[in-house]
């Protein structure tokens, strides 16, 4: 493994904490999900403080890093555009992986295919856009072999992965209401 730049491999600790993040999310979003007490809505609401949490972590900490360091507020069009894009795209994935624990998806499945498919697109998409330098006969077959793995990884995950046990967390049992009494709830609430 080489390190980049010559800056050592700090960057590593950064990937490493990502990975340990994103390994987290699916379980983390379904327990939030299914602790919603809302079969229904429950997913919905749980996105809602996903995007609450992304406004902390995607505003406020970047704004403080940019005053901090005092930056420049300049940006081009086409930087703040791409970047926009790349948040919906991260955002309409995280919501897919809510509409696939509401279509019953296992989070270890769910979680498993997207992260294996994940490498897999991003591969595709960055070597077109970015074709290596030697021309696309300079791909080495350890590349391809990757990608292939990735691929058998997801589907053995998915074919194989245990049957559910007992859950450590019982979802919150929620009282049904009335029509009256939610209705009197609504006026005096």
């Amino acid at each position: 493994m080489s390190t980049t730049d010559g800056q050592g491999y700090a960057w590593l600790m950064f990937v490493l904490g990502t990975v340990v993040c994103w390994g987290l999310y699916g379980v983390l979003l379904h327990t939030g999900q299914v602790a919603m007490g809302d079969p229904a809505y429950g997913r919905y609401k749980a996105f809602l403080w996903v995007g609450i949490a992304y406004f902390f972590t995607g505003i406020v900490a970047p704004v403080v890093v940019l005053i901090i360091g005092g930056a420049s507020w300049r940006m081009t069009g086409s930087g703040v555009w791409w970047s926009l894009v790349a948040g919906i795209a991260g955002a309409l994935g995280a919501f897919g992986v809510l509409l696939a624990f509401g279509a019953k998806g296992s989070p270890a499945v769910v979680m498993s295919i997207v992260f294996a498919g994940a490498p897999i697109i991003n591969a595709i998409v960055a070597l077109s856009v970015h074709p290596p330098g030697g021309g696309w006969g300079s791909i080495r077959w350890q590349f391809i072999a990757g990608i292939v793995l990735a691929g058998i990884g997801a589907c053995m995950v998915t074919l194989y992965k245990p049957p559910p046990g007992k859950s450590v967390m019982k979802p919150p049992v929620v009282a049904p209401q009335d029509a009256d009494s939610a209705k009197a709830s609504n006026r005096t609430g």
